[in-house]
């Protein structure tokens, strides 16, 4: 497999400029790649993987793993990191639950992530499709664990409990940035919503995740105080990953992070007690999320 090493690229409001030496991305695919590409081409399926240029998606489907986005491919939102197309969407697919799940069961898949875009337009925020979703995807591949990584659903409960009550092994809710970045990151999100949110899903049982970006300007204490918040919340399982500007009319990065302040940053967080935690400069959401193991279990 070819890896591109300290020649990775990317692209920002001046132009193209080199990533730092530790960066390593694959660029290669082989035939299970193909095959993932085809069936969610031929599916009229979504990926987080693809619509928010994620750097592993290479990593990730030449083994034969996606993370499906339903509910389309635009959002209601307008966060300054996000690479996700912003305008008015299409009504909600009916039969895409069925066709996540056909994607699930061709792939062999025993770990399922799911995601949206934020449905700001609709009553539930597309909780009745979060639901759907799951349930076809447990009716066509039983034993497939399955985890959601959910919006906020603008803070209302009973969009939350609809999609509790399906049962997802894991309810992922990324605060993606400490408080006093909100406001520029994520202007249409609230970083005590967010957290009632992963609270709410503790409260009623749910194994809780959530992810951060750094490199926004955020200081290490903003960082250790969202951890301590999300461990306050009840939340399990962390990602910690480096944000890149992904078009010249998004965030630019204020610093990149060296592999060794990602272990830092690791080892902190298991000692507040965290069952799992993924640190470093490519790490995402749903990056390796099959291996969490004991993490995910009583």
């Amino acid at each position: 497999m070819h890896v591109i090493a300290g020649d990775a690229e990317e692209k920002t409001g001046q132009g193209t400029k080199r990533l730092p030496s530790w960066f390593k991305i694959r660029v290669n695919t082989n035939e299970r790649s193909t095959e993932v590409r085809h069936l969610i081409a031929s599916n009229r399926l979504h990926t987080v993987c693809r619509s928010a240029a994620c750097p592993n998606l290479t990593e990730c489907w030449n083994t034969g793993t996606a993370a499906f986005m339903i509910l389309g491919n635009i959002c209601t939102r307008d966060c300054r990191f996000c690479n996700v197309p912003t305008g008015t969407p299409k009504g909600p697919d009916l039969d895409e639950p069925d066709r996540v799940a056909h994607a699930v069961s061709v792939l062999k898949l025993t770990y399922a992530v799911i995601t949206s875009v934020a449905r700001d337009d609709l009553p539930d925020g597309g909780a009745s499709l979060f639901s759907a979703t799951i349930r076809a995807v447990r009716a066509r591949v039983p034993g497939c664990r399955v985890e959601v990584l959910i919006p906020d659903f603008q803070g209302a409960e009973a969009p939350l409990t609809t999609v509790l009550e399906a049962a997802p092994d894991v309810l992922n809710h990324n605060l993606e940035t400490v408080p006093s970045l909100y406001s520029r990151v994520r202007p249409q999100a609230n970083y005590r919503r967010s957290l009632e949110v992963l609270s709410r899903a503790h409260a009623q049982g749910a194994v809780t995740k959530s992810g951060l970006m750094v490199g926004l300007g955020e200081t290490p204490d903003e960082v250790r105080s969202v951890m301590r918040d999300l461990r306050n919340s009840g939340c399990r399982v962390l990602t910690l990953g480096q944000y890149l500007q992904p078009g010249k009319n998004h965030l630019q990065v204020q610093k990149y992070y060296h592999p060794d302040e990602f272990d830092a940053l690791r080892k902190e967080a298991m000692a507040t007690g965290f069952r799992h935690v993924a640190a470093g400069p490519l790490v995402r959401s749903s990056y390796h999320a099959h291996e969490y193991g004991p993490a995910v279990e009583d």
